[in-house]
């Protein structure tokens, strides 16, 4: 009878101890991400499961629009996003009334100058006429380009608003036609050389590598960042991600998906 008053004690405080193991496992955490099918959505869905195996569970919101991830931080109902670049989460916040941060460098869509007339940028002739696109970020982009290759002279090159009567300089008298950016990829042959941007450049089976004669690089301020609302920014659910999109094994992914043309910018 001891015996088995014994056996039954131990199998009881086996019992109980396993429950208090089980009970006192840790849940993971959770973290919603709202991003853009291409490359964001990709690239947060391929960290899954390294975040998972960090302890957080990550669940990926994809939007179409480039204002419903940002509303979505607004509301506090999404932990972060990826998408945009700095001027333009600035931007935003400050039409909207709040603050965001960007947590880091992710990717960047490159501005190239296209041409399927010459090789090099030294090649392009006097008078040369350059597709560039109109809308005030791009057009912006593309001027920051030529300035930082020395073609023109802007009169502030640190401004993120520049326009084409900021040029104080341009040394080879080019001639820029403003077009919507959509229009610009079908018709760069028409012209000496053409600015596309990443996303139509893709479309059109455009590379930096192979067609372009200028092109943006990782230091540009258009770089895609993961963002967050301020205050925010140093959560370690939140830092665990942006590790995740800073690993080697998304390097690699953007390099070999998408050559030259979105390059990483970590």
């Amino acid at each position: 009878m001891k015996k088995i008053i014994l056996f039954l004690t131990v199998a009881l405080i086996f019992a109980v101890s396993c429950g208090e193991k089980k009970e006192s496992k840790k849940e993971n955490e959770k973290l919603t991400v709202t991003a853009t099918p291409i490359l964001a959505g990709e690239l947060v869905t391929l960290v899954k499961d390294d975040l998972k195996k960090e302890g957080i569970d990550l669940e990926v919101v994809i939007f179409n629009d480039y204002v419903q991830p940002n509303k979505a931080l607004q509301d506090k109902s999404v932990d972060a996003n990826l998408f945009q670049h700095t001027p333009y989460m600035n931007n935003f916040g400050k039409k909207n009334n709040f603050e965001m941060a960007a947590v880091g460098k992710v990717y960047l869509p490159t501005m190239a100058l296209y041409s399927d007339k010459v090789k090099s940028l030294e090649e392009l002739k006097d008078g040369a006429t350059i597709f560039i696109p109109n809308d005030p970020t791009n057009l912006t982009r593309a001027l920051l380009l030529l300035d930082k290759k020395g073609l023109i002279k802007l009169k502030d090159n640190t401004k993120l608003d520049s326009k084409l009567s900021d040029i104080v300089e341009n040394r080879k008298n080019l001639k820029f036609v403003e077009l919507s950016a959509e229009q610009i990829a079908p018709r760069y042959k028409e012209v000496d050389a053409a600015f596309i941007t990443g996303s139509y450049a893709l479309d059109s089976g455009l590379n930096p590598k192979d067609n372009g004669i200028l092109s943006e690089d990782k230091d540009s301020p258009y770089v895609n960042v993961l963002a967050t609302l301020k205050g925010r920014e140093n959560e370690e659910k939140i830092q665990k991600l942006l590790k995740a999109l800073q690993s080697e094994k998304v390097k690699k992914y953007i390099e070999e998906k998408y050559k030259d043309v979105i390059i990483p910018a970590f």
